[in-house]
């Protein structure tokens, strides 16, 4: 049976999200449709409408209640995600929503439910868990003989997103977006880490605001302590540096290897291990060692890179049903650590203690 797929939120993501969407259809990747987009600006649910033949909507639950729609698609900002999440799985809907999923833990943990007791797809914009150097990176890094993990070193920035080609004013209004960098951006990072080191006995964190939105830090420093004896430190910026782009850098250390990488989707790795010289895995390689992995072909990596393989593997999940990753479980031990580290800033640092 086709998949009708609805998205609702016309904005950045949404824009991103449509596209690929449109490219797996149009290329005939899996058995799916694009069946209704929804904004509350009528004119923005039209322009995406128009493109696919789908049909337009203002009202969300119009598009929940289609019967033409069975996975919907959630990228309206941050306080309006628990909502349309809870309406979505009391309809039996399969549902992908953008990150973070709230902006607090406790609604989290109630979406995580929700979704659970109504047994459906659960997707989560945790974007980096298909990134191809990220996902070389662990393979790498799986490697036994480089012993145990010892440090973790991460950075990741980019301009204050309410300007630029971001446009995201809400980004600046603590009772939409929550929070600042940390939970709207670095939650990937936070991720990340928990994906590359395993769980979290311990964190503490500091945040600043130079920008001067209240309750949106534009600086967070946060300190990771592993169950297995490793540490990380995150720190996450927005500045003001319009032309520079957003940006990660991040280094591993093993007792007997050292990774880093520059570039958050594509490549190149860096690497040293035992006492071998430095080597480099170029862009091209990278890209041919993530296909392989996931056995993708050229064409469908070329189709869908400059929008999002996350899509895929979601909708493929939703379509054969099987398990979708990364899920509302992942999402949520990540928001675990994301408010311990609020927690501890707003403590003056103190160290907590996670299990």
């Amino acid at each position: 049976m086709t998949l009708g797929v609805g998205l609702i939120g016309c904005g950045l993501n949404g824009r991103f999200h449509s596209q690929a969407i449109r490219a797996i259809a149009r290329k005939g990747a899996l058995d799916i449709t694009y069946a209704a987009a929804c904004d509350a600006d009528p004119a923005r649910a039209a322009s995406f409408a128009d493109v696919t033949g789908a049909a337009a909507y203002t009202d969300p639950q119009a598009l929940i209640d289609s019967p033409d729609v069975d996975a919907v698609y959630i990228c309206v900002p941050t306080a309006f995600h628990k909502d349309l999440v809870l309406r979505a799985a009391a309809s039996g809907k399969h549902i992908f929503c953008e990150k973070p999923l709230a902006t607090n833990l406790a609604d989290v943990e109630e979406m995580v439910a929700a979704v659970d007791k109504a047994g459906v797809q659960a997707g989560v914009g945790l974007v980096l868990r298909h990134s191809p150097v990220m996902t070389v990176l662990k393979s790498l890094m799986d490697d036994p003989t480089l012993g145990r993990m010892m440090a973790i070193i991460f950075r990741d920035d980019q301009f204050f997103p309410i300007q630029g080609h971001y446009a995201s004013e809400w980004r600046k209004d603590r009772e939409v977006a929550g929070a600042g960098t940390l939970l709207e951006h670095s939650i990937h990072d936070v991720d990340v880490l928990r994906w590359f080191g395993g769980d979290v006995r311990a964190v503490r964190g500091t945040t600043r605001n130079f920008a001067g939105f209240e309750g949106i830090e534009d600086v967070a420093f946060a300190y990771l302590d592993f169950e297995s004896g490793a540490q990380a430190d995150l720190i996450s910026i927005w500045h003001s540096v319009l032309g520079r782009p957003s940006t990660r850098h991040l280094e591993v250390f093993f007792e007997k290897g050292f990774f880093s990488a520059d570039d958050d989707y594509i490549g190149p790795v860096h690497y040293q291990v035992h006492a071998l010289n430095a080597q480099t895995i170029s862009a091209d390689d990278v890209r041919k060692r993530y296909l392989a992995a996931l056995g993708l072909n050229d064409d469908m990596f070329e189709g869908l890179l400059r929008h999002s393989l996350e899509d895929y593997f979601f909708l493929k999940a939703c379509v054969d049903g099987t398990p979708t990753f990364p899920d509302f479980h992942v999402a949520l031990e990540a928001h675990r650590v994301v408010d311990a580290i609020y927690r501890s800033a707003d403590s003056g640092g103190e160290i907590l203690i996670l299990s």
